[in-house]
């Protein structure tokens, strides 16, 4: 084996500087100096919202950084590895070089992935929304077993989340949350989780042992710096603010700080309860929903020229993934055709490999 490693990492190394070269380091690394030059300016937080913007988009552009040069040092490294175990004919050193080359073969495939995210929000962090649809007390259950997921995937990987909005059922679970995962490309990563999903299972909540399906719906979209593109009228919007609750509707705070936005054109209903302040969860609010509206004008632009087009296609987006916890132990992805028969690593966070099969998928079916 240690004899074909030399061979696999020389094609693993050109992998990986095609993907640096996508990846443009130069540029990268050119970012980093203009904004850290900004981000030591001594009047930067006299502007904290512009701040705010320098020090996060710094943030993402160093992290990106750090992951291409940290991979790049891991292959120099196993090189050295590989000769000495070879000189030393060292069997513990040559079984750590298989087992790092492993380790690398998956991370440089994930960053690979990487390089397929260029639609034009890609880049950005995410906002996630997941809300419970048909199946009663298993549903609002399933809801919020999807919220832990994506928050354990989150943590994984080390991204920051903050969760903006929780709307607990009477019952288990919740109806729906909000949160917003801040990292780069967390937008293109995720958006491949949206979509109905389905949950098939023995009901924890029933009398008799019948099978229970049940449904929830998972939006993603993008964190928007300026969504000046949406111009949102006073008289198109209702505004509501309520204190904010927590599990069974137990009030949590004792002020009337939570926000409620609907947009009664559309009926999009974006709420808000994480800031300390009305005034705070307002423009939050008004910030997502500005953002849905400029995604549902581009959805309604494209879906327009596929039908000038003459294309018809089904939404990939439609119900998308099913999670049997019953008999088989199964998850399966409708799409790609990816599944897991070990749902509950799963639920706990494991979700790389539907996401890059379904990112793959996605531009496969783009390009074609």
């Amino acid at each position: 084996m240690l004899d074909d490693l030399p061979p696999q990492l020389a094609a693993l190394r050109s992998t990986f500087d095609d993907i640096r070269a996508v990846v443009d380091v130069e540029r990268l690394q050119a970012d980093i100096a203009d904004l850290s030059e900004k981000a030591g300016a001594p009047d930067l937080w006299d502007d904290p919202e512009s701040a705010q913007k320098v020090t996060s988009a710094l943030s993402h552009r160093q992290a990106e950084l750090a992951r291409i040069t940290a991979v790049e040092r891991r292959i120099d490294d196993l090189e050295v590895l590989i000769e000495l175990s070879r000189e030393m004919d060292d069997a513990e050193s040559a079984a750590e070089a298989e087992t790092e080359f492993e380790a690398l073969k998956k991370t440089v495939g994930d960053l690979e992935v990487q390089t397929l995210l260029d639609g034009e929000y890609d880049p950005r962090s995410a906002v996630v929304t997941i809300r419970s649809g048909a199946g009663g007390d298993d549903a609002t259950d399933f809801a919020e077993m999807l919220m832990r997921m994506y928050l354990r995937w989150a943590e994984r990987h080390g991204y920051p989340v903050k969760v903006m909005d929780t709307s607990y059922a009477e019952g288990a679970g919740i109806k729906s949350a909000t949160f917003e995962v801040d990292a780069p490309y967390a937008y293109g990563t995720l958006s491949i989780e949206a979509g109905t999903h389905r949950l098939a299972r023995i009901s924890p909540f029933g009398s008799a042992d019948k099978r229970q399906t049940s449904f929830a719906a998972v939006e993603v979209i993008p964190v928007m710096e300026e969504a000046i593109e949406v111009d949102i009228p006073e008289g198109d919007i209702r505004v509501d603010v309520f204190r904010s609750s927590g599990p069974g509707g137990q009030s949590v705070n004792t002020t009337d700080s939570a926000v409620r936005i609907t947009h009664l054109p559309t009926g999009i209903v974006v709420s808000m309860q994480n800031e300390k302040s009305q005034i705070q969860n307002r423009a939050a609010a008004m910030r997502v929903l500005q953002t849905r509206l400029l995604l549902l004008k581009k959805e309604e632009e494209a879906a327009k020229k596929k039908e000038l087009a003459g294309v018809i296609t089904a939404s990939w987006g439609d119900q998308m993934r099913s999670y049997f916890l019953y008999g088989q132990q199964l998850v399966k992805d409708l799409r790609t055709g990816y599944e897991s028969g070990n749902p509950a690593t799963v639920f706990d966070g494991d979700l790389d490999g539907f996401i890059a099969a379904g990112i793959r998928w996605r531009k496969s079916d783009h390009d074609d």
